[in-house]
């Protein structure tokens, strides 16, 4: 989806994203630019925008917060994530921690390999399996220092996860010092969902379900909130359709915003204020 942002859509591109291109085999970058098939449909287009849009979000969420002094970013499930390999001067700063499944991890850092792609001095790759280690844990073994902020991004992730290890990332984010941060996707209950958007959501699930990754956790917005605020985050915001916007205003290439992406941020502040 991002590769097909880079090299079908036009200008400017809500996410820059020039390293995806070097990572995906020749024949699926051929297919991308005809033009044709499935990442055309309107479901895809839909689906692009909003992983797009939650990477721009982060990242821009990201900048405001090493301006004002954060150190350490780590990014959960952090998949074909290029931002460590494309970083601004402004990142340089930063401590940036890819953690995924080590399976996952190997066939990324092969693809790095593979494009002539360098590993930037601050990375470093923190091999977790969610389903067989508790993310605290896994990231005692890394270099990552829990007595200081950090901020994480957690995108495309908690849908499959299970409710207690979503539930032990919000503890975790939420027991480091002011300010640390999470940005975040999530997916809400089929029942609070419109007609249209349950049936689109229910084929990708079944998609997903086949490729053995079913999807297990949903929230309802309203809940999620006051469950954050509970925890001790000061400040949760769920991108509003206004701001979400904003990304996509004035562009000619036919590129919507999403009308239901679910990305949040929620802020450890040095008191909670509700």
């Amino acid at each position: 989806m991002r590769a097909a942002h880079q090299l079908t859509d036009g200008e400017p591109k809500v996410l820059d994203d020039p390293v995806i291109v070097k990572l995906l085999e020749p024949e699926l970058l051929q297919r991308i630019r005809s033009g044709t098939g499935t990442l055309e449909a309107p479901w895809a287009r839909r689906l692009r925008s909003h992983v797009v849009l939650r990477s721009r979000y982060a990242e821009d969420c990201l900048a405001r917060a090493v301006s004002h002094g954060m150190r350490q970013y780590v990014l959960l499930g952090a998949g074909l994530d290029t931002f460590a390999y494309r970083q601004p001067a402004w990142a340089q700063k930063l401590r940036i921690f890819e953690v995924d499944h080590p399976a996952s991890q190997q066939a990324k850092r092969a693809s790095l390999q593979a494009a002539g792609v360098e590993i930037p001095s601050n990375l470093e790759f923190a091999a977790i399996d969610f389903e067989s280690i508790a993310l605290r844990e896994g990231l005692l073994a890394s270099s990552l220092d829990l007595t200081q902020p950090a901020f994480f991004s957690c995108l495309g992730v908690l849908v499959y996860l299970t409710e207690e290890a979503a539930d032990a990332l919000f503890a975790l984010v939420a027991s480091l010092p002011a300010p640390s941060e999470l940005v975040f996707t999530f997916s809400p209950p089929e029942s609070s969902l419109e007609a249209r958007e349950a049936q689109g959501r229910a084929s990708l699930a079944a998609v997903m379900e086949k490729l053995g990754e079913p999807w297990r956790t949903h929230f309802e917005p309203a809940v999620l909130v006051e469950n954050l605020y509970r925890m001790g985050f000061s400040e949760v915001e769920i991108l509003s359709q206004e701001q979400t916007g904003n990304y996509f205003a004035g562009r000619s290439d036919g590129l919507r915003a999403p009308s239901h992406g679910r990305i949040a941020r929620a802020v450890v502040g040095s008191e909670p204020s509700r």
